[in-house]
């Protein structure tokens, strides 16, 4: 490659302008907010803004009836940005003479932090939105989801939000486009200390000033929460100490302001309303406002958790009454007051309900498949295998925690940082070692693409484990929900993606995997990536007792001759039901666990299909596009084997919201009686 040194004839064009595109966030509220408190601007006039206090007991509340739907939810973020959010709506709300979003662009990159702005909006009668509508937050019929999702509330999002450091850098192209729109604008972005160790936010850390300092940006101010705290603990004490990035930002050029106090909503809004001031007055030098926060302010066992009560510390509604009153030191507002009351009213009818039901016969045993790929790598690490943990935050989520306990010593997290997992990873792989990284799929197939390719070109194979796959990280909506996780990693090469069903499966499967990466390594052979892909839900440990898993295998289940029902990962269990209930309908059907997705074990499923007159049923809990299914029948065709193929999965959507994954399956028709009547269809 070289510099392009050709001659081209320069032309006439017209002037640049953007397409009039209609703007769908809504207005400027008419009213104050409902709760309210006073400070004084730098005038040392008045101003009303939303209660920190209100926030909180709503973010509270409206947990609470996510998590009576099943839902996990979150506190400790919304918590803790209750001042810093209350402080930037009331300047933003105070627009005169235009609308707010005349004036302002508006980024949360602070993840769940988005439920605590769902509440302080509502608290204004934003959108119309009222406290009733909170209630239904995170469910399939609320477009409140779990973090901002501008395709479902483009009302109230203007960039989707939930993978940590990708907001940054779109409110970058904001502020960019603003000025060459020669628009009259102030992009302010909120950013956690979690999402600024991420690649992409130090990008933006670094081109903001650069290309303000060129006069290319326009007015930019990055409000930044510092607790030292992230989903599984201290950012400090498990990866590393971010105050030197921070630090660093007066040297790329921010003018850093910082707040000693982010709980004091009066310091907190001077210093928000003179970055506002001084990112106007100088366009070419953004604004970093600091602030010092607590993770779970305002409830004490929240703020003494090493996570700031990351996740929502109330599994019922048995507590949630005293949670509320210790926000407001003991007398909340009576509407809160009676809210909470009524949760604990129900939850208390509920529990006595479960004393007077009839005792029902021990279910089937059921663990998360995370658990059987912890007990895979601790066997392996007791057989002299060098395998090591490369974690980036969610080791807890994705069940290598349980590793990490077994075997200390054999693990390190780089912090909220998946692309930087991936690649130190690969240099493990270079020096000898077996590494398994871990993290959500989402992130491990967007944010790990390139660094897994780079590991494979580099003759260095790893092991991934990439959980909360498809439509299974339900409550937190489409930005967390891995659609394409197959197509996006089935094609590189010296790679095998395996979907395993169960939890005996996953330990089978993660143990030879370390087994097989060992032997080629010692042979001198350059050795195959394996990528592990799983749900988050509890399912059987196994389907068939005393089952083996051979390598490279696709599991038969049950045998028949009229259709042959293929599944893998956490719908399995569809399949499964659905052959039994055939089977009662006079239909024999195969039944066919496929876990290799992008090795597909023609010789297996081949011949159940020939002998079935080719007909087949896949379902996955993937896009259609680039799936199980294509690469099953893809795979058929190669091996000149006939058939008339039904695929259920996702078509071409973006998931949502929902309080469990089974909402999402029957909203998309992933489900049982999807696949009885495909096969169905086949035999007319």
């Amino acid at each position: 490659m070289g510099a392009d040194s050709g001659i081209v004839k320069t032309v006439e064009v017209p002037p640049l302008k953007p397409l009039n595109v209609k703007v769908k966030l809504a207005g400027t509220p008419t009213r104050l907010p409902k709760y309210s408190v006073k400070v004084k601007n730098s005038g040392g006039e008045e101003v009303i803004l939303a209660d920190p206090r209100a926030t909180r007991a709503l973010v509270a509340l409206m947990n609470m009836h996510a998590v009576n739907g099943g839902a996990a939810c979150h506190w400790g973020g919304p918590a803790a940005f209750a001042e810093i959010n209350a402080a930037i709506h009331g300047i933003m709300f105070s627009t005169k003479d235009r609308q707010w979003y005349e004036a302002f662009n508006f980024v949360n990159d602070a993840g769940h932090t988005e439920n605590g702005i769902y509440a302080l909006r509502t608290n204004y009668g934003f959108d119309n939105l009222t406290f009733d509508d909170l209630k239904g937050f995170r469910s399939l019929s609320s477009k409140l989801t779990g973090h901002g999702e501008s395709h479902l509330n483009p009302e109230g999002v203007l960039i989707s939000n939930g993978p940590l450091g990708s907001g940054l850098p779109q409110a970058q192209g904001l502020a960019i486009a603003d000025k060459i729109a020669v628009r009259d604008r102030v992009t302010i972005c909120t950013v956690s200390d979690g999402a600024a160790m991420e690649g992409e936010a130090k990008e933006s850390f670094a081109a903001i000033p650069g290309l303000a300092a060129k006069g290319l940006v326009n007015p930019f101010v990055m409000v930044i929460s510092d607790n030292d705290t992230k989903l599984s603990g201290r950012i400090s004490k498990d990866a590393f100490s971010m105050q030197p990035t921070f630090e660093s930002l007066s040297v790329l050029g921010w003018n850093v302001i910082k707040v000693q106090n982010g709980h004091d909503l009066q310091e907190v809004y001077l210093a928000i309303e003179k970055a506002i001031n001084d990112a106007k007055a100088n366009p070419n030098k953004p604004v970093c406002v600091w602030v010092k926060t607590i993770k779970g302010y305002g409830v004490k066992m929240t703020m003494e958790d090493k996570a700031g009560g990351h996740g929502f510390p109330l599994n019922n509604a048995e507590k949630i009454v005293d949670f509320v009153a210790e926000i407001y030191n003991g007398n909340p507002p009576e509407e809160f007051a009676n809210w909470a009351k009524s949760l604990r009213a129900e939850w208390e009818k509920k529990e006595q309900e479960k004393k007077t039901k009839p005792s029902v016969p021990p279910a089937v045993k059921k663990d998360k498949v995370q658990a059987g790929l912890s007990k895979g790598v601790i066997r392996a690490a007791q057989e002299g295998y060098p395998v090591f943990s490369i974690s980036s935050d969610v080791q807890g989520s994705t069940g290598i925690s349980g590793f990490h306990k077994a075997v200390p010593g054999r693990f390190i997290e780089v912090g909220v940082a998946e692309a930087n997992m991936v690649s130190t990873g690969s240099g493990f792989s270079k020096m000898g070692f077996i590494p398994i990284v871990d993290t959500f799929g989402q992130f491990g197939i967007t944010k790990g693409n390139l660094p897994l390719i780079m590991a494979a070109l580099s003759q260095n194979p790893l092991i991934a484990i990439f959980s909360h796959i498809g439509l299974q990280d339900a409550a937190d909506g489409a930005s967390h929900q891995a659609t394409t996780y197959f197509a996006a990693t089935c094609a590189i090469p010296h790679t095998v993606i395996i979907a395993p069903s169960c939890a005996d499966e996953a330990e089978a499967l993660m143990y030879e995997a370390i087994k097989r990466q060992a032997q080629d390594r010692l042979a001198g052979k350059d050795g195959e990536s394996y990528i592990f892909f799983i749900g988050r839900e509890n399912y059987p440990v196994h389907w068939i007792e005393n089952a083996t898993y051979q390598w490279g295998r696709a599991q038969v289940i049950k045998e028949g001759t009229d259709v042959v029902l293929v599944g893998c990962g956490v719908l399995v269990g569809k399949i499964i039901e659905a052959g039994k209930i055939l089977a009662q309908q006079g239909v024999n059907a195969t039944v066919i666990n496929n876990p290799f997705v992008n090795k597909v074990d023609v010789e297996t499923i081949g011949k159940h299909v020939k002998a079935a007159n080719g007909r087949v049923v896949t379902i996955e809990d993937h896009q259609l596009i680039g799936g199980m299914a294509a690469m099953l029948s893809h795979s058929l065709s190669q091996a000149d084997i006939p058939h008339r193929m039904k695929s259920l999965g996702i078509n071409g959507e973006f998931g949502q919201s929902a309080y469990v994954a089974e909402h999402l399956y029957q909203y998309h028709k992933l489900t049982t009686e999807s696949v009885i009547k495909s096969a169905l269809d086949l035999l007319k």
